[in-house]
């Protein structure tokens, strides 16, 4: 192999793939980047074998060829080489980076023994707006669950409903769903969360379509010059429609910051308690009042102004409120419950594509 390539190419590939390499597993060849040549471009693989990730650069290929060179080695150094041309010569298993000032040798492992991805045949494609899918993620994946011990919880819910396209997490404490757009074709894949964090910093901020491909076993996600294929969680995932009330006895319609701005406050004051705060609403005083206490600390009651149907109150965990505040833009926000032990539904009275539910706490 010998080819030559810019610095800021080759860096910008090395940073989408090396996260995904493993430094830990029993492989060692799994905490290397394959670098191979493809068709006269330059391709830079990673795999933890859950999930791989390739990215295709644009190179002068004088001798086309493969190697795998220790990830972390590789980013980092070319991390911290000044713009210009690299200049990569393969002898044996030894790559030789050369720039203007630069001359170093990596020792790799030959190609043949990189794991590969098995290939999805027959599965269906469909393809979705890069900016709103992006947009869609933020908002729901942080609501999935981390622990392994209930590994249906630990995806993301991708399924067709009456045309649209949805995504739902949850970690049985929380949901997040959000509605994403037309889709012609019957979806419902659970995606590993992990996945889905890595596809999201694949995406940045370009507004190309992705490009779906998926089987039974695993899903491809192809933007741009860069492709992401994972296996897909095996399971039934639970009917989380059933969990989003449609009415609401106690419900108050305020300003986002507003209620963003007193539970940060009262949060301060909730961390002896594990982030738990009351939340009361009273349509007598048209206020709804946040209260924390902490027996070392002190206590906090904090309010703002509300449009408010019915009175009551709730305790619910401050972190899981923030989190839906900020994933949420609008102006508004309406925050609604039937009861101190129901679900409470958070959403933008303008822009109903978006629901966050919390569940209670025993108060």
């Amino acid at each position: 192999m010998k080819l030559q390539v810019t610095q800021e190419n080759l860096n910008k590939a090395l940073n989408s793939v090396s996260r995904v390499a493993n430094s830990r597993g029993t492989l060692p060849i799994l905490a290397n980047v394959l670098i191979k040549t493809t068709n006269n471009r330059l391709s830079l693989a990673a795999t933890n074998l859950d999930i791989a990730i390739t990215h295709y650069i644009g190179a002068k290929v004088s001798e086309e060829g493969s190697i795998t060179v220790p990830a972390r080695l590789m980013q980092d150094f070319v991390n911290s080489l000044p713009e210009g041309v690299i200049s990569l010569d393969l002898k044996d298993s030894k790559l030789n980076v050369t720039t203007d000032k630069y001359q170093s040798v990596v020792n790799g492992i030959v190609a043949d023994d990189f794991p590969v991805m098995p290939a999805i045949s027959g599965g269906k494609k469909w393809t979705v707006d890069g900016t709103s899918f992006k947009k869609g993620l933020q908002q729901v994946v942080f609501a999935a669950s981390g622990d392994e011990t209930r590994p249906i919880l630990t995806g993301v819910l991708l399924q067709t409903s009456n045309g649209k396209l949805n995504m739902a997490a949850t970690d049985s404490y929380r949901l997040a769903e959000k509605q994403l757009s037309n889709n012609k074709e019957e979806v419902q894949i659970l995606v590993p969360a992990s996945a889905m964090q890595d596809l999201l910093r694949i995406l940045g901020d370009g507004e190309d379509n992705i490009q779906v491909t998926h089987d039974d076993q695993q899903v491809l996600f192809q933007v741009g010059d860069i492709e992401l294929v994972t296996r897909l969680v095996d399971g039934k995932y639970p009917d989380y429609k059933k969990l989003i009330p449609e009415k609401f006895a106690t419900e108050a319609r305020l300003k986002r910051t507003d209620l963003l701005n007193v539970t940060k406050v009262s949060s301060l004051f909730a961390r002896e308690s594990a982030g738990s705060v009351t939340i009361e609403v009273d349509s007598k005083t048209k206020q709804l009042s946040i209260r924390s206490v902490a027996s070392q600390l002190g206590e906090n009651t904090a309010t703002a102004e509300a449009k408010i149907t019915g009175s009551g109150s709730i305790t619910l965990n401050s972190r899981y409120l923030l989190d839906a505040l900020n994933a949420m833009d609008g102006e508004e926000v309406v925050f609604g419950f039937n009861g101190k032990l129901e679900p409470t539904l958070l959403f933008d009275p303008a822009v109903e594509d978006y629901k966050h539910i919390i569940m209670p706490l025993k108060s």
